[in-house]
């Protein structure tokens, strides 16, 4: 080997001695199997059948399915429990249950990630009249006795468990699916029936005949929340008369000259007025007799509404008189269509000024401010309307079985013109409450039903316990002649017992005797068995999902962590949970609610089959008929789309939101297989090298990794998932992608397979590998435990859940690293700000930084003055650096120079110094080295110094 002497300086007045070429040739070529690129067999893309098998062959190999069991028979110091609300089994599982189920599960497996006992248990409501309606289809109740009725609901309900709990399994939601909770199970039902004792025991329970919102289209009475509100419904609104018969007495005078006066009121639901009973008016407002222009008719009005109904009736009105409300008193109208019937006016709170006259039409049986009135003032409270919504004989026969929604409120408008009642008649377009299962509007009717009295709860909230036949019976018998409830404590105790072991159908297959044994009767001071019947409504779905947490919860603390569901639950499950729990336990079930918003189309429409914008999850996992256009994602697609929306409001679903999620997952997957084929024959157990040893980048890039971990873990525990994705995505696309991974490639291709650099830098890989598969496991469980499969470090058979949360330590963040490492960034950045566009390797960079503790901090990345193998010429990414303390006054004419300033902030801002800093560069006159590819060699077509030793050292 001949050594030859240079004739030139190299730039800074250092000789340099190089090698004649030993490995000269025209191709690098020669040399591409010396260079240690990455291996793996962890594929970048899987899609299409390949996908879905591969996802299911990793439920199967991971054990997704005894995971659950798994870690709640591990040890653990603390539990997370989530209390599962539970979906109704009515039907196929759809995005909704998508949205819910997944957004519950990431939680749930970040609390087994970090050694968590979870406690999880999936249920199902399974009572209820929706279901009792699609399992009878077009069979109706005339034919079917009662137990005929639950064994068809049931069935029924069985079959959408059955499909949904499949679909839930394949999205890789982790429980133990062969113990969920049923609300038609047993011992459930016992459960509900004690939290019903505890509430009767209280006074919460009552039985009373009063107004409810009541269903023709599926005759059954209902809850607030089972309402919605169709804001574009048509009424047809009519102004009538109803005659003063007897003047108030403070008018009597002033009424001489006036002659027949009528109150004038307004409705929008004519068919009522065969129930009035009174006509009401506020007591604190002025009231006018007014005198048409056109007719000279006389009204009783609120003086307030004078000009609005001058214009609906368009004539003028001349007040004659106006007076106090509270002057009405004692008035009595004649009811339009029944000569018999008499209206007394009535002072009433709820009477408003926005519409219609100042005078409400009152009918006791079919208004919830109107059964106010009427229990205040004695009223009789007569309901005309049967449960098919048709009026009863109650309403005379001209009215009888005719529908109130249709043909009876026509009928009545008839009855009211031929009386000439009707002042004025139109359509009104207004919200009102429809039944929410069968999409049709509701009516208000006084029925018998039991009530749940939460006044002390929850400012006067009442809800009513319906009559259906699918469901938990009401546990009450009646006394055959006198009508009274047998109800209390020894009875439901002994009803829940027979349920808990037979079930409720018990109720209906038992007999009487089964319940009332003689030692309840004796108890109860009842008369004999024989004179008991047993009721037959069943308590309401919201009762009966409301009561889980006394059936499910884990006896030692009967309080979930979370309680998770969509907004529509804030009247419904959250509520009834609330109530029951306060009442019988008087504290709530829960410790944290979390609400999310629901799935839409991506035109923020709500989805509708027949608007076709629906979008099933199995088509999105599997794809649906013609793959081109809705082909097979997967369940971590669907997982990621859950992740990564707002789940807080209203959650966008479609192609383009399924296409961006794909493409995520396919940049990640590219990271992941860029990591795992860098750690190709890596053995962390033996192999890793100890921080303290590591290049400083290398320790900085373990500092990030921490930051980076602890931020991930906060999200989480706040439910933030789209932040997790935010902070994921920013660290592989910055912290990653764009600077360590573009620093390191020629330490990891170039270096020796087992020098201290490339260990370095294969320790701090396989921990951002770690890190970053089990920050992506909750959301995307099949994608981790594949590529830890795939990664170095643990045994046959180990999986990433069954092996907790990310690692980190405190050691990795160093006085003085961050500074160091940071400052060296800066001084990059204003030196690839110099030469824009072009390439940074074929530049040498000299720095100049005054003598101080900057200067110090990238002195330790560089130990000589100059170099092309340093840490900080790595960080540079340039063919050379000096490092010195001011810039050369002979400097080549084609240098280009810049300056900057860099802020130390050290021992939490005790130490701060702000230094300047200068860099030149300069094209480099050293040669592409045909290996590395990096311009460090002294001749053209020659091997680098760090090459020729390496691959002197292979042989």
């Amino acid at each position: 080997m001949l050594l030859v002497r240079r004739s030139a300086l190299g730039f800074g007045g250092v000789a340099r001695w190089g090698l004649r070429c030993l490995y000269s040739g025209d191709a690098a070529g020669q040399y591409q199997d010396t260079v240690l690129l990455p291996r793996t067999d962890f594929p970048m893309r899987v899609t299409g059948p390949s996908l879905l098998e591969r996802e299911i062959q990793i439920q199967q190999r991971c054990g997704f399915d005894q995971l659950y069991t798994w870690q709640r028979e591990k040890k653990a110091k603390k539990e997370y429990c989530l209390h599962d609300g539970p979906p109704y089994a009515n039907g196929d599982p759809h995005v909704g249950h998508a949205l819910n189920k997944i957004l519950k599960d990431i939680r749930n497996r970040f609390e087994v990630l970090r050694g968590r006992q979870v406690h999880y248990v999936p249920g199902w409501d399974c009572h209820g009249l929706p279901i009792e309606l699609k399992a009878l289809g077009d069979l109706g109740t005339n034919e079917l006795t009662p137990l005929q009725i639950r064994q068809k609901a049931r069935e029924f309900a069985e079959r959408a468990i059955s499909r949904q709990r499949a679909a839930f399994q394949r999205w890789g939601v982790m429980a133990h699916w062969e113990n969920c909770y049923y609300t038609f199970d047993g011992k459930y039902e016992a459960a509900q029936l004690k939290v019903f004792q505890d509430m009767h025991n209280k006074g919460f329970i009552y039985q009373d005949y009063k107004p409810v919102f009541w269903s023709p289209s599926s005759r059954t009475a209902l809850a607030e929340a089972e309402l919605e509100y169709n804001p574009e419904h048509v009424s047809r609104a009519v102004y009538i008369t109803f005659p003063l018969l007897t003047l108030p007495a403070k008018l009597a005078a002033k009424a001489e000259r006036w002659g027949d006066v009528s109150a004038l009121i307004w409705t929008t639901q004519p068919w009522t007025i065969p129930a009035n009973q009174a006509v009401c008016y506020m007591p604190k407002v002025q009231y006018s007799v007014v005198k048409r222009a056109d007719n000279e008719q006389l009204l009783l009005v609120a003086s307030e509404c004078i000009n609005s109904l001058a214009s609906v009736l368009k004539t003028n009105l001349e007040s004659l008189a106006t007076f106090a409300g509270s002057d009405l008193e004692g008035g009595v109208c004649q009811h339009p269509t029944i000569p018999a019937k008499q209206a007394p006016l009535l002072p009433a709170n709820h009477v408003t000024m926005t519409k219609g006259t100042g005078l409400v039409h009152t009918a006791p049986a079919h208004g919830m401010e109107d059964y106010g009135v009427a229990t205040h003032f004695n009223l009789p409270v007569e309901c005309i309307v049967d449960e098919e919504g048709r009026f009863t004989e109650l309403a005379g026969p001209e009215l009888q079985k005719k529908s109130v929604m249709t043909e009876g409120n026509a009928t009545v408008i008839s009855m009211l013109q031929a009386v000439g009642a009707i002042v004025k008649e139109e359509d009104c377009v207004h919200s009102y409450p429809y039944d929410w299962r069968t999409k049709q509007p509701v009516v208000i009717r006084a029925s018998k039903q039991w009530f749940i009295n939460t006044a002390s709860l929850k400012d006067k909230a009442k809800d009513a316990l319906q009559k259906r036949s699918w469901g938990v019976p009401i546990p009450v018998f009646y006394h055959k002649e006198t009508g009274e409830p047998l109800l209390n404590k020894h009875s439901v105790t002994h009803i829940a017992k027979v349920f808990s072991e037979k079930g409720s159908d018990s109720w209906w297959t038992e007999p009487v005797e089964t319940f009332l044994t003689p030692e309840v009767l004796q108890k109860s001071k009842a008369g004999a068995v024989s004179d008991y019947v047993r009721g037959e409504d069943v308590l309401d779905i919201w009762f009966d999902s409301g009561t889980s947490w006394a059936a499910v919860l884990p006896e030692s603390d009967p309080r979930a962590d979370s309680y998770v569901e969509g907004k529509d639950q804030v009247g419904g499950w959250f509520q009834s949970s609330l109530l029951t729990s306060v009442a019988v336990r008087n504290k709530a079930p829960y410790k944290a609610l979390v609400i999310h918003g629901f799935a839409v189309s991506e035109k923020g429409e709500k989805m509708s089959k027949s608007v076709g914008n629906v979008i099933d999850p199995d088509v999105v996992i599997n794809g649906g008929k013609d793959l081109s256009v809705s082909p097979p994602y997967g369940a971590d697609v669907l997982r990621w789309w859950v992740a990564e929306s707002n789940v807080f409001s209203e959650v966008q679903i479609g192609p383009n939101a399924l296409n961006a999620a794909k493409d995520s997952i396919s940049k990640l997957r590219n990271t992941l297989k860029f990591l795992l084929g860098n750690l190709q024959g890596f053995d962390p157990r033996s192999q890793a090298v100890d921080p303290k040893q590591m290049h400083y980048v290398d320790q900085y890039m373990l500092h990030v990794l921490r930051e980076f971990s602890m931020k991930v873990t906060d999200a989480y525990s706040e439910f933030d998932n789209g932040r997790v994705i935010r902070l994921l995505q920013s660290f592989i696309t910055r912290d990653l992608s764009s600077f360590y991974f573009s620093i390191i490639k020629d330490r990891l291709y170039c270096d020796p397979e087992d020098s201290l650099g490339r260990r370095s830098c294969q320790t701090v890989l396989e921990e951002i590998l770690d890190g970053v598969s089990r920050s992506i496991a909750p959301v995307l469980p099949h994608l981790a435990e594949e590529v830890y499969l795939h990664a170095p470090g643990h045994d046959e058979g180990d999986t990433l859940f069954r092996s907790g949360w990310i690692k980190t330590s405190s050691v990795w963040r160093r006085p003085g690293l961050e500074e160091a490492v940071e400052g060296a960034c800066a001084i990059r950045d204003s030196f690839l700000s110099s030469i824009p566009g072009c390439n940074a390797a074929k530049y040498e960079v000299v720095i100049a930084i005054e003598p101080g503790l900057f200067f110090e901090l990238i002195e330790s990345l560089q130990e000589e003055p100059t170099s092309t193998c340093s840490q900080l010429t790595e960080l540079m990414m340039a063919s050379r650096t000096t490092l010195t303390s001011s810039l050369p006054r002979d400097l080549p004419s084609d240098a280009v120079t810049s300056t900057g300033n860099f802020l130390i902030n050290l021992e939490g801002g005790m130490i701060r110094e702000e230094s300047s800093y200068s860099v030149a560069a300069m094209p480099t006159p050293l040669s592409r080295c045909p290996r590395c590819r990096r311009y460090t060699s002294d001749e053209p077509d020659c091997l680098c110094l760090r090459c020729q030793t390496v691959l002197e050292n292979a042989k």
